[in-house]
């Protein structure tokens, strides 16, 4: 009954709009709230909202549109691609650098011992990533969406670096 288009449109843009829901109705039950503590609650229950509006909105800012050969999973600390001529997978904890590589189309994963693994930016699943990224050691989720959204600045961005490796140390220990 919905036509594709605005299904997918609403699709994206629901973190955005649950967390805006959820800030309307805090703000909504403030003034009507009996008491200090009522009138607090209402204030976090709408600063809660705002908080996950704008964690949808960096979402949204990471989605590629578009289509890209393979899929990502991300499975118990593994990052997995499968692609129609490569693919590979890697483990979170032996990350070392992630780079975006010219037009910002593909990720490269660099992990310790020289392994890498390239996944499109579009590759169903790589949304996931988001949440991975996040959780790199000094990792600035900014520096990341301010590549993707201009990606002529150099042929091959390295948008994050494990802090150990930027103090010159030969490689990470395995886990």
């Amino acid at each position: 009954m919905i036509r594709p288009e605005l299904r997918a449109a609403l699709s994206r843009w629901s973190e955005v709009m649950t967390g805006l829901a959820i800030a309307v109705l805090g703000l909504w039950a403030m003034p009507g709230a009996q008491g200090g503590f009522f009138q607090g609650l209402a204030a976090l229950v709408a600063l809660t909202g705002l908080g996950l509006a704008a964690i949808g909105w960096r979402r949204l800012r990471f989605h590629q549109g578009g289509e890209a050969p393979g899929v990502v999973q991300i499975v118990e600390g593994q990052i997995s691609y499968f692609g129609p001529e490569t693919g590979g997978f890697l483990g979170i904890d032996d990350l070392v650098a992630l780079h975006l590589l010219a037009g910002g189309h593909a990720w490269r994963l660099e992990a310790t011992g020289g392994d890498m693994l390239d996944i499109p930016t579009a590759a169903k699943g790589a949304d996931a990533l988001f949440d991975v990224f996040a959780t790199l050691p000094g990792m600035q989720m900014q520096a990341v969406l301010h590549a993707l959204e201009d990606p002529s600045q150099a042929r091959i961005q390295t948008v994050w670096q494990h802090p150990d490796q930027r103090r010159g140390s030969p490689a990470l220990p395995r886990r």
